[in-house]
């Protein structure tokens, strides 16, 4: 068996595609993206597709080592993204080529579901509560909000009280057996996570998300040593290295993404790594259904695997939705707050090839809003 076609599609909302296609006819699909620079994405595959046309599809390691250290200069969102996506699609391939599910390949199931949650803003209380309760009407028992919009280097204390009185709605909508999670977004500087962090440790989040941005990962032992509140981060990050400095400075939960993280191949060692810190993996997944379904199928033989997000009605989602994508729906269905665990072969859903290739034609140019202070400096988004 051979590689011989790879192609790739701009599908709205904001993804990106790709599809390898081999001699004996089997088709394989991953998600390579990074949301704000798909055009750039797209073309670092077309790049990576030199060395994989004619090469047999299975080799996936050997693939995985060829694509991030067959070049001088390594690393990076946008090169670890196509990577990870064409990864994605090996995997599709070799379980669809042997008849099982990727995470049989894995090793074999480790649960029989997944528990699942959704977003649900973070602007206002009134807001929160309706959208709260908009998720639980779909059965899914745990939410994740932003902690605030813009946020001043040090907070006013209307900004650090915006915070806790919105984080106190949801908690007042969820009662104490569901779950909240807090996203920081990058948005925090060090003093101010500090500060707020105290604040909410009443509400017992489920855990706060990146409470300072990456580039700044030194600085989160500091935050962890400080809060008894779980500290999440991840989804900026692209590999066991990058990771391995958070995992010593005492995360509880890491959230490689895998259409940034090197795919299933990176992802699953990322895990392995992250297990012998007692930390919990919670992939950050807000892209499509490809990005989905890897993320599930990791899930289901990993063993530190928490929950997992999904953007089923995100608000980024406009003019298209990750269910749009699949032919068949039932295996992305919740369950109880879940997803049972999928039984089809390769990442364990049907993509609706005529759907993506139509949405192709137009494609999309989704960028990543940009913020100012009311000073007009740069503010995080």
């Amino acid at each position: 068996m051979r590689i011989t076609r790879i192609e790739t599609f701009l599908v709205p909302p904001r993804w990106l595609f790709v599809r390898i296609e081999t001699d004996n006819g089997i088709v394989g699909w991953g998600e390579p993206v990074v949301e704000g620079r798909s055009e750039t994405v797209r073309t670092a595959v077309e790049q990576l597709a030199e060395l994989l046309l004619g090469k047999d599809p299975l080799r996936i390691e050997d693939h995985w080592q060829v694509m991030t250290k067959g070049s001088f200069y390594r690393g990076g969102p946008i090169l670890a993204s196509a990577v990870s996506g064409l990864d994605q699609a090996l995997w599709d391939i070799a379980g669809k080529h042997l008849g099982v599910p990727v995470h049989q390949l894995l090793g074999g199931h480790v649960r029989d579901r997944i528990r699942m949650y959704g977003w649900v803003g973070g602007d206002e209380p009134a807001e929160i509560a309706d959208s709260i309760c908009a998720q639980l009407d779909v059965g899914l028992t745990a939410v994740k909000m932003n902690a605030s919009g813009r946020m001043h280097p040090i907070g006013s204390v209307g900004e650090i009280d915006g915070v806790v009185e919105r984080v106190a709605a949801a908690r007042d909508v969820l009662g104490p057996h569901r779950d909240v999670a807090v996203d920081f977004h990058g948005r925090f500087t060090l003093a101010n996570a500090r500060r707020v962090a105290p604040l909410l440790e009443p509400l017992r989040p489920f855990f706060i998300e990146e409470p300072v941005v990456p580039e700044n990962s030194h600085l989160i032992g500091q935050l962890t040593r400080s809060t008894s509140i779980p500290v999440a981060t991840g989804e900026r990050l692209y590999s066991r290295q990058e990771f391995l400095p958070v995992l010593q400075a005492g995360i509880a939960v890491a959230q490689p993404d895998l259409s940034h993280a090197g795919g299933i191949t990176e992802v699953r060692k990322i895990a392995s790594l992250a297990e012998i810190f007692d930390v919990q993996l919670a992939p950050h997944c807000p892209l499509g259904p490809l990005a989905l379904a890897a993320c599930l199928q990791v899930g289901f033989a990993t063993p530190n695997y928490l929950i997992q997000e999904q953007s089923i009605g995100i608000h980024y989602n406009q003019g298209a939705e990750v269910l749009d994508y699949v032919l068949d729906k039932t295996p992305l269905k919740f369950v109880n707050g879940h997803i049972e665990r999928l039984t089809g072969p390769g990442l364990g859903i049907e993509i609706d090839e005529q759907a993506v290739r139509s949405a192709d034609k137009n494609g999309h140019a989704w960028r990543s809003p940009l913020w100012r202070h009311d000073d007009g400096s740069y503010a995080e988004w």
